[in-house]
């Protein structure tokens, strides 16, 4: 690769400084995702953990890079094995840096990014949907609509079928919804769809605080990877209680069950629930700021 002869950014770290962030990074990460990837080795899955790398597209070597976010410049020798990482350019003076040329590839991607974040934050959260869209997802569905192979439905298909009909649905997360099954789908308060997704979404929702995830992923190296992990974390956090309130029996892998199919249940639900969203907020509003500095560039 040949140097840019754009200017590159103000902010320079010395390979001491940046290095030291990547392995701090790296190191966290690794402590994170290390059982799961001791269990990828052996060829084992696991209901819980395996969706955060299957439903979300980031690999773990992908999650282990750390960026710096734009506007940040890395010297010294170790510099170099940025160069052909894809997003970054080389400097004229041998140092490395995310190409602000990515503003232009990705701000679609931004503006959308900005439109979702903004209006959901602006939203009152919804606390009552009670994480019924994993047992929609297996409604009437009989064996081939069970998501994870080798995993008991808790109250069995009927106990399962029952507790949806006993309550009603109030999905607001499309990227959820379209897994419900067709008897499910007429049962949800509402019938979402893509197109209105940005319209939707409110911060109770625990696949929208999962989502931060993705959306910050989605535009790395623009953004940093501090705000990444930390995201992740609040998504690995999310994705537990999303299956502790699911119809799955989970007691096998260390998962105490959050029985939704009764008010101390749903109350326990709520609660975490609510924990969850206050974590997320300022999540939310950080990535909210980068995506409009990012705009205004």
């Amino acid at each position: 690769m040949t140097p840019s002869t754009l200017s590159c950014g103000p902010l320079v770290l010395t390979q001491d400084e940046w290095t030291a962030r990547r392995d701090a990074h790296q190191a966290r990460v690794d402590e994170l995702i290390g059982p799961h990837l001791t269990r990828q080795t052996r060829g084992e899955k696991h209901p819980v953990i395996d969706f955060l790398f299957t439903y979300y597209s980031l690999r773990p070597a992908q999650l282990r890079r750390w960026h710096p976010g734009l506007g940040v410049r890395l010297s010294g020798p170790a510099a170099g094995e940025y160069w052909d990482y894809s997003g970054y350019r080389r400097c004229t003076d041998d140092t490395a840096e995310a190409d602000p040329r990515l503003l232009t590839q990705r701000r679609s991607m931004l503006e959308f990014t900005e439109r979702l974040l903004a209006g959901t934050a602006a939203r009152p959260a919804q606390l009552g949907c009670f994480g019924l869209h994993e047992w929609a997802m297996v409604y009437r569905g009989g064996e081939e609509a069970v998501r994870h192979s080798g995993t008991p439905l808790r109250l069995g298909p009927d106990g399962t079928d029952a507790v949806v009909e006993s309550m009603n649905l109030r999905c607001t997360h499309y990227d959820a919804f379209r897994f419900f099954t067709p008897d499910a789908v007429g049962r949800n308060d509402t019938a979402l769809r893509r197109e209105d997704q940005a319209a939707r979404e409110q911060p109770g929702c625990l696949h929208a605080g999962m989502d931060l995830y993705k959306w910050s992923y989605k535009l790395a190296p623009l953004v940093d990877s501090d705000l990444l992990l930390r995201c992740f974390e609040l998504a690995m956090a999310a994705r537990e209680l999303d299956m502790r309130a699911s119809p799955y029996d989970l007691s096998a892998l260390g998962y105490a069950p959050v029985a939704i199919e009764t008010p101390q249940g749903r109350a326990d639900y709520v609660r975490e629930q609510s924990a969850l969203a206050e974590r997320a907020a300022p999540l939310r509003a950080e990535l909210l700021a980068k995506c409009r500095a990012l705009l205004n560039r």
